[in-house]
């Protein structure tokens, strides 16, 4: 009865150890085991992958260089170009994201905001001019923008006493988070479309603009909750003693959530680093991205699984090493005892 009995309150009984552990080596295996997979791959000539599952390197097979050698000597920029790319795109937009998301997350979490629904329909429709001037009229799109901007100003004065619903911020939270609904090649074409008009497709540019707008709403929807956590008895003191909301924004609520700030961080690095649909609409060469190169080794004779290996293992190696590093910001409960701490 000792196996299945704990020693001290609070302890597992040793049966009960030793079958979670059991578990948890096993579920180890089942994750780690395509990692594996994909390592001794990458060490194979094209020949020993169709001979058949090879599991050990020197017993079942001579591991060679001939794929890592291809992809770093042979292809070189070819490789190295794609690979600058999504460190570049990935790093900007992550911290686009984070600084806009973040800050329109503390203002729904610390102000009330009360838009009239007319309001956001005139906006709407003040958009609407816009793409209808470019694209029908073939107006110059600064010119368009111009007139939407004084259609939408000179307008909301005029419909100023025209009664109309409110919306709250429990409702913009909902539309901020609605726009990861919506599946992102419903949105590819115009996007391309747009940027095709203002000259910028395969650059840098449009596509940090792109991946900033599409990963926001997860930057707004986690940290409005971190946000919310905290209490705001000293952000009250910091205000009557004359501080503004964006010094106490800076100074005294990011250190606070920066357990948050860094879970959330490493999540939209993640979704950034690894997207694909919207790199392949938005690029060709010069800003192609790591996982557009990937994809390309399935060429005519089939997927080259060897070249696609070696481009798999240095592309997921940074942001398995920054997990590792900062796995302990990512439990959900470590983050708000940290917060409430």
């Amino acid at each position: 009865m000792s196996l299945f009995e704990s020693k001290r309150r609070g302890e597992m009984s040793p049966a009960s150890k030793w079958l979670v552990y059991t578990l948890l080596f096993l579920w180890t295996l089942v994750v780690l085991f395509p990692l594996y997979w994909v390592l001794i791959t990458s060490f194979k000539l094209p020949g020993q992958v169709g001979d058949g599952p090879d599991y050990l390197p020197f017993i079942d097979y001579r591991p060679s260089l001939h794929a890592w050698k291809y992809i770093f000597v042979d292809l070189g920029s070819d490789t190295f170009r794609p690979y600058l790319n999504s460190v570049i795109i990935a790093s900007i937009s992550t911290v686009l994201a984070m600084t806009v998301g973040s800050m329109a997350a503390y203002a729904l979490a610390r102000l009330h905001f009360r838009p009239r629904l007319l309001s956001i329909g005139l906006f709407l429709a003040a958009f609407a001019l816009v793409i209808w001037l470019v694209a029908q009229a073939g107006v110059a799109w600064p010119i368009a923008l111009s007139a939407g901007i004084a259609v939408f100003v000179i307008a909301v004065p005029v419909f100023a006493r025209v009664r109309s619903p409110r919306l709250g911020n429990g409702d913009i939270l909902f539309w901020v988070i609605s726009q990861r609904i919506l599946p992102p090649v419903v949105a590819a074409l115009p996007i391309y479309i747009m940027f095709q008009q203002l000259g910028i497709l395969d650059t840098h540019l449009a596509i940090i603009l792109t991946y900033t707008t599409v990963n926001m709403p997860i930057v707004v929807w986690l940290m409005f909750d971190f946000f919310v956590s905290i209490p705001n008895d000293i952000e009250e003191s910091a205000e009557l003693d004359g501080a503004s909301k964006l010094r106490i924004f800076i100074e005294m609520v990011l250190p606070l959530a920066r357990p948050g700030l860094i879970a959330t961080g490493l999540l939209v690095l993640i979704l950034s680093w690894n997207e694909y649909l919207l790199a392949l609409f938005l690029s060709t060469a010069k800003a192609q991205t790591i996982p557009l190169l990937v994809a390309a080794q399935n060429a005519t004779r089939g997927p080259q699984w060897w070249y696609m290996s070696v481009l798999i293992l240095i592309m997921i190696l940074p942001v398995v090493s920054l997990t590792v590093l900062l796995q302990r910001f990512i439990s959900k409960g470590l983050l708000l005892g940290a917060v409430k701490g």
